[in-house]
């Protein structure tokens, strides 16, 4: 086995054993690896960047945080009954022939529940889950796009992604973020900011779809101030002093009840 197999070995390993634990020293996975702590540290930074784990003083944790916001599997099931109201709220500003750009937020995945209802329609998208949901719809031409997959997000990420989101033009993307702090997006991937950045230079119209708890969470990478952005989606939860600032500010917030 070759130097970069017995690294991808160890790595997936690594995961797997901070998922099952929920949270493993730094120095207790030195020990059991074989390898020396800067090694350990070094796989923690890369799993951390795919979005599988996050680090924390010590060791590394799968659990959620305000920063870590955990697997596919555990975004799916939060909020999910608020995520569906912002969806249908925002799926009224569709229309029958448009280009639709979808990111890869489990927020936006509920959007596609609402696609076969203003058919035909074109989606492009990054998201796995989107694409599998609407593979077999009738009146939906489907692009997905391609690069380089992230099982974590579940999604394709990266250069090569955000190449291919340049080679089209979207009447209306519908996006999510990680956090939403002094009136800016952020996201813990900055290949997941690169792709996004791309996709909002190439849509007519952009709307911003966040439900209250993206205002606690936080970010590393600034993706974009949200005057970027046509549309605020929120839900009634949402902190009126942040929906009095982003108004005061110049953004479109709609709130749905």
């Amino acid at each position: 086995m070759n130097r970069t197999s017995d690294q991808d070995d160890r790595r997936r390993r690594l995961r797997e054993l901070v998922t099952s634990k929920g949270f493993v020293r730094t120095a207790d996975l030195a020990a059991q690896f074989g390898v020396s702590v800067m090694t350990v540290h070094r796989d923690l930074d890369a799993l951390q960047a795919q979005g599988w784990l996050r680090k924390v003083r010590g060791g590394a944790s799968s659990l959620p945080s305000t920063q870590f916001h955990g697997s596919v599997g555990e975004r799916m099931t939060t909020m999910a009954q608020t995520k569906q109201r912002l969806a249908r709220a925002a799926a009224g500003d569709l229309a029958p022939g448009q280009v639709v750009m979808l990111d890869d937020s489990t927020t936006c995945l509920s959007l596609t529940q609402h696609l076969a209802e203003q058919t035909p329609i074109t989606v492009i998208t990054n998201s796995l889950p989107a694409v599998t949901a609407l593979a077999r719809e009738p009146g939906v031409a489907l692009i997905a796009l391609g690069g380089t997959y992230f099982p974590a997000y579940d999604a394709f990420m990266g250069v090569h992604t955000a190449h291919s989101v340049e080679s089209f033009r979207a009447d209306v993307l519908f996006m999510s973020t990680t956090a939403v702090t002094g009136g800016r997006c952020y996201h813990m991937s900055p290949e997941t900011v690169q792709v996004k950045r791309a996709m909002m230079a190439s849509a007519a119209r952009r709307v911003l779809i966040i439900d209250h708890t993206k205002f606690a969470n936080q970010g590393l990478y600034a993706l974009a101030p949200l005057t970027d952005f046509d549309l605020v989606v929120v839900d009634d939860a949402a902190p009126a002093t942040e929906v009095r600032r982003l108004r005061d500010s110049g953004v479109r917030v709609r709130v749905v009840t």
